[in-house]
């Protein structure tokens, strides 16, 4: 959620911070603005799209400059509007904030006490206020009493009206450091400057950057900290539609060529992944489509025999957690900064207990701090709803259990997937279909049973995500008890059915539905009646959710755009939760 860019260098700085902030517009936004800073500061804000702020930005005349900071907002304190729009300016201090202050009421109050006036409802407002009130000759120790005041999370990009540098620092808030002949960047995602820099330093907590003309440095409690300067492996190239409308779309098509690419990495070198049969349970945490892909485990380790748990990150850091020396904790996170995932990877770690982290991320928190971690290797996805990631989650677990129990029917199952996903996803006409027969209806059901209940989950979420109708899971056979009573006439049931064992049960459930109007889609290994039924391989159950959910995720995409939604951005959603 929101999306920092700052920069000072040679390079255009205005265009700079333009192309940085489209290039975070996948992580959703309400507003942005820019700060620039030559013998003055000059602020610019906007309420809606980057293109409106560039409109804007346009038409000002903008004062020489080589650094400023930018900012595109998702509202967590205050209405939508230009006052509560980053950067936010007190005093000699202008800066933008990604996170939450949880003392922020306690600071303000305290501040207004002193005299300060406040313009916004935010609590960014109150940090540039109360870094402004420590301010005398060093902007270094103003934001070292600053931030020993803050309880909460943080990123801050800073200007000062008395410095010709440029700041920052996070606090459980992600941003690196981006470095290029030309200058230095800040940014909280490194697509923001993949086309001006792929090399990048990573920055720990508290530690303060300051940015001149002859490069960097980071300071910590008054000490200088020195870190490396990796190369990311993304391109810009990463951004690019290839010809595609929307971006959930290419990455939906993206999915056979990166399962493939995971399956030769690890089905003849196992040793890669680790190890765990030492472990007789396993606590899986996640959010959203994260958690969703964790109940798919859930099923997989189970039949395994181990014990499993699968939790929502934001209950579990606060539940009395019962461990074992034998207990390890999966944490899921497409971004690997997800704020609640981090606090229940912490809990952990706190109890001595061994952590495993499937990121998309190397480098993010999460993938730093675990005992173990395992890169699902999906690239830069764009759309906020996602796909290919969730699917290479999924993989990876599916890896996992059968490295627990291995059998050659697995493994051959394994090698046909990527084809195999080729054809269904080149079924467009038939889902376009589909789609034309939902799109105006107001409410959709999931139904399935055990690793199938599992697949209702993502598939109701991304209906529900990307076209905004009403959409639920349950479980096929909770569906008489008491939600039944909300299907009539025209109301869609999906049922999931690729589980033998309670195929008929499911059926039976299906039925029921159908008998009080419902219009049924079958989605299943096995042609049936129906008229609407979708029927995908049968291949290994540890494998069969990887067939079905890319089918689900292309429907859903159809069924928002015949709609006219915003696809890639949908209403009220971020790309990656960075607060609690």
């Amino acid at each position: 959620m929101c999306g920092i860019i700052g920069y000072k260098g040679k390079d255009n700085v205005i265009e700079v911070l333009i192309s940085g902030l489209k290039k975070l517009e996948y992580r959703g936004y309400d507003s942005a603005g820019i700060a620039v800073k030559g013998d003055t500061v000059q602020v610019i804000k906007s309420v809606g799209r980057i293109s409106d702020l560039e409109e804007k930005v346009n038409n000002t005349k903008i004062i020489d400059t080589d650094m400023g900071i930018a900012h595109t907002r998702w509202a967590t304190h205050g209405e939508v509007n230009e006052d509560n729009a980053h950067p936010h300016r007190v005093g000699k201090i202008t800066l933008v904030h990604n996170g939450i202050i949880e003392n922020a009421e306690e600071l303000r109050n305290q501040l207004m006490s002193d005299g300060v006036v406040f313009n916004s409802n935010t609590d960014t407002e109150v940090i540039a206020a109360l870094m402004n009130s420590y301010y005398e000759n060093s902007m270094e120790d103003a934001i070292e009493k600053t931030i020993n005041d803050l309880r909460g999370s943080y990123a801050l990009g800073i200007i000062c009206d008395d410095s010709d540098k440029l700041y920052a620092v996070r606090c459980q808030s992600p941003l690196i450091l981006g470095i290029s002949d030309n200058g230095t960047f800040i940014t909280s995602d490194i697509g923001a400057i993949l086309n001006y820099t792929n090399k990048y330093s990573l920055l720990g907590e508290n530690e303060i950057v300051t940015i001149d003309n002859n490069g960097y440095k980071i300071i910590k409690n008054g000490k200088e900290v020195h870190r490396d300067v990796m190369t990311s492996d993304l391109t810009d190239e990463d951004n690019d539609l290839h010809g595609y409308s929307h971006y959930m779309l290419k990455e939906i098509m993206e999915e056979p060529v990166l399962v493939n690419n995971l399956i030769n990495k690890y089905s003849n070198d196992l040793d890669k992944l680790p190890d765990l049969s030492k472990y007789d349970s396993i606590h899986i945490i996640g959010c959203g489509s994260a958690y969703y892909a964790g109940m798919i485990g859930k099923n997989l380790f189970e039949e395994d025999g181990i014990k499993v748990d699968c939790d929502v990150a934001s209950e579990y850091r606060y539940r009395n957690i019962i461990y074992n020396d034998k207990t390890l904790v999966i944490l899921i996170s497409q971004s690997g900064e997800t704020a609640d995932t981090i606090a229940a990877m912490r809990k952990a770690m706190e109890n001595n207990i061994d952590t495993l982290a499937i990121v998309n991320v190397d480098g993010s928190t999460i993938a730093r701090e675990a005992t173990y971690k395992v890169l699902i290797e999906a690239g830069r996805e764009v759309a906020v709803a996602t796909t290919k990631a969730y699917i290479l989650q999924v993989l990876i677990l599916s890896l996992l259990s059968y490295k627990l129990k291995p059998d050659n029917k697995y493994l051959s199952d394994l090698k046909k997937l990527p084809q195999q996903l080729n054809v269904l996803l080149d079924r467009t006409g038939y889902f376009k279909k589909l789609a034309d027969s939902i799109y105006k209806r107001n409410d959709v059901f999931f139904i399935g049973r055990k690793i199938d209940y599992a697949i209702c989950l993502e598939g109701s979420l991304k209906l529900k995500e990307v076209s905004y109708i009403h959409s639920d899971a349950y479980q096929a056979g909770e569906l008489k008890h008491g939600t039944i009573s909300l299907v009539e006439d025209g109301t869609v049931v999906f049922g999931i059915v690729t589980d033998d064992f309670i195929r008929d049960k499911t059926i039976s459930n299906l039925e029921e539905a159908i008998s009080r109007g419902a219009k049924a889609i079958y989605v299943g290994t096995e042609n049936t009646k129906y008229d609407d039924q979708i029927i995908v391989p049968k291949v290994h159950s540890k494998l069969q959710p990887i067939l079905v959910v890319p089918v689900l995720q292309i429907i859903a995409y159809y069924v928002a755009l015949k709609r006219g939604c915003d696809i890639d951005k949908p209403k009220n959603l971020a790309k990656s939760v960075t607060v609690e």
